[in-house]
């Protein structure tokens, strides 16, 4: 057998190069690149390999672990699960610094390969510098960490391991069904070990993905259900958008008049015009999608994992009797709420259905409800986008001016806060990948670091990150990262002085917003929403986006923040538009809930008010068995 003589980082730098994934025909190369942050951990094993051999993965140098997850994740979630980055880091907080990473992308099912340095495998020194020691085992580090949040781990203790390893976190990235994070940690010694690598390890491979389909008798089983339902309901999820399914969903719905309502993740499976689109469901839902949802008896679930949010924790979906028909590639997902599973892929699976519902329709009577349903809704979201409050502006109409200004194939990303429940709610989509609001985990600090990995994905949209101030706080240095890669985003940065949706959500369960607004201590403690006069803090965020080499433009109101975002378009680096808005004037709930526990017992008459309204929201359950 013949064989290549290369250190572990030099044959692990060639696997990678090598990858490719196959899908419909279309064959391209699995990694993009490696984003990296060197320490001593990775410097001389991933690093020399890296620094000598440039043409195999192009490496980009970011400023935080986290955030280069999640570029990474923002990349493969754009490139619908079929391309994405390594990371590497030092060990140490390097290290676990890409934790957070790893779980949000475990967590929403998306590729990414993660490279820690590690501590010595040989012991030689022992401990070393940011060794975590742990007396009664010998082998632990802090990578260990990672096995949870991490689809596949493993730990090259010797260079020939690396063979099996990178086969077998191959085979993870690429399974459409048990895709996210996967972490090899590389001890610092073993990067840079030498060994005879067989060459047909770095020959290139390639990963084809199939369309799996359900079987025949289960699909029979799914289109007869639906052919006897009076009110069903379908709920696009993610699935539709990674399976590329969404154009045959926007036929198959306009021929049968089955409503469709979207998860966060599927967002964006039906323009926003279209006569089937009811919007968003669940706890952040309009009135359309969640009025059909609570009458529905029959709800085929597409693609989603059935989230909380999606159910309004067990309460969506209040018909007797009601059925589920879940498709998805998972099985853990697909045999969610007790429904039919109908295990595959989800435009492979729609098109099954398609045939055998060829002479189906929904009944004229209920065509006609969902389309006044659908109508209201939209005149709502017109009010909402259209408010004219003052003197600050409400969320929503900062939302409607650059929902207004968007371009169809734009795209609009968030992630945590208030903004991704009137996100869901209010956004029009007119593209299926215009709209990446990060929900899964709903990390705060992955807006900026996402957009790069959305811009990083199609340089050519117009990637608009919509970040509030306190998210903003966490996690803004990657708008170097952007300029450094000449990358343009367009950031718009909503300022209401602190955490404004947890502070709603305190308001609601009785205690006042505390700790939620970014006022100057008073008397040793944080004022809270009882107390209306407060002293702002001396925090300009707006100067600390330009000292990191942004454009900045200060907008005044919702005409100030048009003329700015038209501005911006104008402009080839990254801008950042912040303005001001109300913390107070949030959107409604519409007939939806979010279980959070109100405390049983409590001294404040609010908190015992607020316990009365979780008991009573609460009745709405159901079990989905």
């Amino acid at each position: 057998m013949k064989t290549a003589r290369l250190t572990m980082s030099q044959a692990l730098l060639r696997f990678l190069a090598a990858q490719s994934v196959e899908r419909d025909g279309i064959e391209q190369q699995f990694f993009a690149g490696c984003f990296g942050i060197f320490g001593h951990g990775n410097v001389a094993g991933l690093g020399q390999a890296l620094y000598e051999s440039p043409e195999l993965l192009r490496y980009r140098l970011a400023r935080n672990e986290q955030a280069m997850v999640h570029t990474a994740s923002g990349f493969a979630r754009m490139r619908n699960r079929l391309q994405t980055f390594a990371c590497t880091s030092s060990v140490g907080p390097g290290a676990t610094n890409m934790v957070t990473g790893a779980a949000l992308a475990t967590i929403n099912r998306l590729p990414v390969l993660l490279l820690p340095g590690d501590v010595f495998a040989s012991r030689r020194p022992d401990p070393v510098l940011q060794q975590l020691e742990v007396p009664w085992r010998g082998e632990v580090s802090v990578n260990d960490c990672f096995q949870p949040v991490s689809r596949y781990w493993d730990r090259i203790t010797r260079p020939e391991q690396v063979v099996p390893a990178a086969l077998a976190a191959m085979r993870v990235l690429t399974d459409q069904a048990e895709t996210g994070a996967v972490t090899l940690a590389l001890p610092q010694d073993v990067q840079a070990e030498a060994f005879d690598y067989p060459l047909e390890f770095l020959e290139p491979r390639v990963w084809r993905l199939a369309r799996p389909r359900p079987e025949p008798r289960v699909l029979d089983e799914a289109a007869a259900l639906l052919r006897s339902a009076r009110r069903p309901l379908l709920i696009a999820g993610g699935g539709v958008i990674y399976s590329e399914a969404a154009e045959l969903l926007a036929t198959l719905a306009a021929r049968t008049g089955l409503p469709v309502g979207e998860t966060q993740a599927g967002k964006g499976s039906l323009p926003w015009d279209h006569p089937a689109a009811m919007g968003a469901v669940g706890a952040t839902g309009g009135l359309a999608a969640n009025r059909l949802a609570a009458a529905a008896d029959l709800v085929v679930g597409v693609g989603t994992r059935w989230t909380d949010f999606t159910t309004a924790s067990g309460s969506a979906f209040r018909a007797d009797g009601v059925r589920f028909v879940n498709i998805n590639i998972a099985a853990f997902d697909a045999d969610k709420l007790g429904g039919l599973a109908l295990v595959g892929d989800a435009r492979a699976t729609l098109e099954e259905l398609d045939r055998r519902l060829a002479d189906w329709t929904v009944s004229a009577a209920y065509r006609e409800e969902s389309q006044r349903l659908r109508q209201d809704w939209q005149a709502e979201v017109s009010r909402l986008f259209e408010l004219g409050h003052s003197p600050l502006p409400a969320q929503s109409e900062v939302l409607g001016a650059l929902n207004e200004l968007a371009q169809p194939r734009d795209v609009v990303v968030c992630a945590a806060g208030s903004l991704p429940g009137d996100l869901h709610k209010l956004w029009r989509t007119r593209d299926p990948k215009s709209y990446h609001v990060e929900y899964g985990y709903s990390t705060m600090g992955y807006e900026i670091a996402g957009g790069l990995g959305v811009k990083l994905a199609d340089p050519t949209r117009e990637v608009f990150v919509l970040v509030g101030d306190g998210s903003f706080l966490m996690m803004a240095q990657e708008i170097v990262t952007s300029i450094q890669e000449e990358l343009k985003l367009t950031i718009v940065l909503v300022d209401n002085q602190g955490f404004s949706s947890i502070g709603s959500l305190s308001r609601s369960l009785g205690t006042a917003g505390f700790g939620t607004r970014y006022l100057k201590s008073k008397d040793g403690r944080v004022p809270d929403d009882s107390e209306p006069d407060g002293t702002p803090l001396a925090v300009d965020l707006a100067q600390s986006a330009q000292g990191l080499g942004a454009h900045v433009i200060r907008a005044r109101g919702v005409d100030g923040l048009r003329d700015a975002l038209l501005a911006a378009r104008t402009l080839e680096s990254t801008v950042v538009v912040h303005i001001q808005t109300d913390r107070y004037q949030g959107v409604p709930d519409y007939e939806s809930w979010w279980d959070v526990p109100v405390a049983e017992v409590s001294n404040t008459a609010a908190v015992q008010e607020a316990r009365r309204r979780y008991e009573e929201a609460g009745k709405a359950r159901r079990w989905h068995l």
